[in-house]
């Protein structure tokens, strides 16, 4: 604090203080995704302990800085009263464009794509802000460290469903998207016993099989197919007529967006949005009994894909709980300026690496984790 005059008093010299407020902004990109609020809620209610801390939130991501005129909002503790348990993020998010690809239409009609992020880091210093934190997954992550090699003072909390991320232990939303699907399993298990079916349920997952695995396992699934590995649709239909006997018997099969037979391609679906650059998956139940019809399985096969579903909703208790403790450590990292890292939970502790490293190495099943060796144990087909 620095004192902005003084004066003669009857008691003295008197000073009058101004306090210089620090400015702290926070994005969330990406996906939406259970506990995003709660973080959100977290970050605000740890900075309320420190006077001289204003928390606020860019709209949609970096869009709120780079829209003319800017859509940035005040975050206090009157504005995420009784957010922790609601899902999606009250800033808004978005998955297309950002600084380094900001979609520009021309007067044809077509569109390019120009860099401003040069424009956004003088934005933002402009704006007072003295830190950033971005809360989300690997994608939104690699643009923070592209913003930080730029100098700009940012720090990254994990946030993805697929739990792809090596250099932490966990991400908040996974667990809550495994109940999602869970919860759906136990609901097809007694619908294809009344029918005798086969009902095939795709999740989300575009590299990595976690979800999958997890919901096959809690929910009962008798087949998981995942990114990781290649199936063989041999392989996958013998273990499914072995879930029947003289046309009575039912089962059913788990498969990630991202999964595929060996030799094929991970089906996706065109896409003519501007700005998205990720392809968009989908497809993988309806390829997959596709599949199964030309290879000679003769029982009935339905398809439920859960779709966005696994993003919606109240984040379970863990994913609060973890959400809180990220948000907290979030803080904590820019008070002390441990910026160009990213929040890791490494159990039972929360610490920071470095952007470059938390993006580094994805985080995928392989054959010898132990989830595989239980899917295994259970009877569970992997298709390979």
């Amino acid at each position: 604090m620095l004192p902005i005059y003084g004066r003669i008093t009857k008691l003295g010299y008197k000073f009058i203080y101004l306090v210089y407020m620090k400015r702290l902004l926070l994005a969330t990109g990406g996906g939406d995704c259970p506990g995003l609020n709660a973080v959100i809620r977290a970050i605000v209610h740890r900075a309320s302990q420190e006077k001289d801390w204003e928390i606020l939130g860019s709209i949609q991501a970096y869009n709120g800085i780079l829209w003319e005129p800017s859509e940035i909002i005040v975050l206090d503790l009157q504005k995420v009263s009784g957010i922790h348990f609601q899902g999606g993020t009250i800033i808004e998010t978005t998955n297309k464009g950002g600084p380094f690809h900001w979609p520009v239409k021309q007067k044809d009609g077509s569109w390019i794509e120009v860099d401003r992020s040069d424009e956004m880091i003088r934005k933002i210093q402009y704006m007072g802000i003295d830190g950033v934190i971005s809360i989300g997954g690997d994608g939104s992550q690699r643009i923070s460290q592209n913003l930080f090699e730029k100098g700009l003072n940012i720090i990254g909390v994990p946030k993805t469903i697929d739990n792809d991320l090596s250099s932490t232990d966990s991400t908040f939303g996974f667990q809550t998207a495994v109940q999602i699907a869970t919860e759906s399993v136990d609901k097809l298990v007694t619908t294809a016993a009344s029918h005798n079916r086969v009902f095939v349920m795709e999740v989300m997952g575009r590299d990595a099989g976690w979800i999958t695995l997890n919901a096959a396992i809690a929910g009962g699934a008798d087949v998981a197919l995942i990114p990781e590995f290649d199936y063989d649709i041999d392989i996958v239909k013998e273990a499914l007529e072995k879930r029947f006997h003289h046309d009575r018997g039912f089962a059913v099969v788990v498969i990630s967006e991202g999964a595929k037979k060996k030799g094929g391609k991970v089906s996706t679906q065109d896409i003519d949005e501007v700005g998205y650059h990720n392809p968009k998956l989908g497809g993988s139940a309806s390829r997959l009994i596709n599949e199964l019809k030309e290879a000679g399985f003769k029982h009935d096969l339905r398809k439920t894909v859960l779709g966005h579903l696994q993003r919606g909703g109240v984040p379970t208790a863990y994913d609060r709980v973890l959400s809180a403790q990220f948000g907290v450590k979030a803080f904590e990292m820019a008070l002390e300026g441990d910026y160009g890292k990213m929040v890791s939970y490494r159990h039972p502790n929360f610490i920071s690496v470095p952007l470059i490293d938390a993006i580094a190495e994805p985080n995928l099943v392989t054959k010898d984790n132990q989830l595989v060796i239980t899917a295994n144990g259970l009877g569970i087909s992997l298709g390979i």
